[in-house]
């Protein structure tokens, strides 16, 4: 399948960005895979609620609304946490049903994953999801049926791509900005954020790229997006991200560690920091023309 692009201009003025949360536990993620199975996940200590009610305060204090991709998985043990997130007003999507990447499931399934996150979330929500993103970014060159799946499904965007080079994920090879990627024009896919230097895509879209370099960085890149490139920015993170009393992998490897635990005691200074800086939204609201 070769890609279609057909890119789309937002111009608005001043230019509103898109906060995103992707929902998920600190023994959920790509980096300890490997290091925690499966099957102890429901006899871990859980850190997700306290640490979404965080974030709604945070969001709260900063009068900002924003959307939420969600675990399924989440969502079946604290269907709480889904009705806080959409009473307050922000855009419940989808995560998947337990953080299984793309690139390891067939088509048949992948898409009862996507059928079943989509139905469990709206049936808890009781409202409509629309958006889509891939547990560690996993869709690129060599799945990119993943998104006519997703189409076919009733998604109608996802935030599934990321165009850089990275050692576990990325599309270097994707427009940096919201694009039409399948014949479907009424399906989108949504990139995070990268700001482009001397020819070259660099993130700059929030998750650990902005928790591990400093603040300032992060802060003039996004300003660019904003000023040269006239463009919003989709800005992610994990509710782990703010969480430095979160139990420790032993076993994991150092470079997991680092990457998972530096600068975990001052991510949440940060983010109230750039919700400060900048205007937010929810992605419907920025790229849909939804009203929240």
């Amino acid at each position: 399948m070769k890609i279609k692009i057909k890119a789309y201009d937002f111009m608005i003025s001043p230019i509103k960005n898109a906060m995103t949360v992707d929902v998920e536990d600190y023994f959920q993620v790509g980096a300890f895979e490997n290091d925690i199975d499966r099957r102890d996940w429901d006899s871990l200590e859980c850190r997700v609620e306290r640490n979404v009610d965080v974030i709604l305060g945070m969001f709260n204090d900063h009068s900002v609304k924003a959307t939420f991709f969600t675990l399924g998985w989440v969502a079946e043990r604290y269907p709480h946490i889904i009705r806080k997130i959409v009473d307050g007003g922000h855009e419940l999507a989808s995560h998947g049903m337990s953080h299984m990447r793309v690139s390891d499931q067939n088509r048949a399934e992948f898409t009862n994953d996507v059928v079943s996150s989509k139905k469990l979330l709206e049936d808890i929500g009781g409202t409509a999801v629309e958006g889509y993103r891939a547990p560690s970014f996993s869709i690129g060159e060599g799945n990119l049926w993943a998104l006519e799946v997703l189409h076919e499904a009733g998604y109608k965007y996802s935030s599934s791509i990321y165009p850089i080079r990275h050692d576990h994920y990325g599309m270097p090879s994707a427009p940096r900005f919201v694009f039409s990627p399948i014949e479907a024009e009424d399906f989108l896919e949504m990139p995070v954020t990268t700001v482009e230097v001397m020819g070259r895509k660099i993130p700059c879209g929030g998750g650990g790229y902005f928790r591990l370099l400093p603040y300032f960085l992060s802060r003039s890149a996004m300003r660019r997006v904003n000023g040269r490139d006239a463009q919003p920015c989709i800005f992610y993170f994990h509710p782990w991200e703010i969480d430095p009393e979160q139990p420790r992998q032993r076993n994991a490897s150092l470079k997991s560690k680092f990457r998972h635990y530096t600068n975990l005691q001052i991510m949440e200074s940060k983010i109230r920091k750039v919700l400060t800086e900048f205007s937010w939204g929810r992605m419907d609201e920025i790229f849909l023309g939804n009203q929240g």
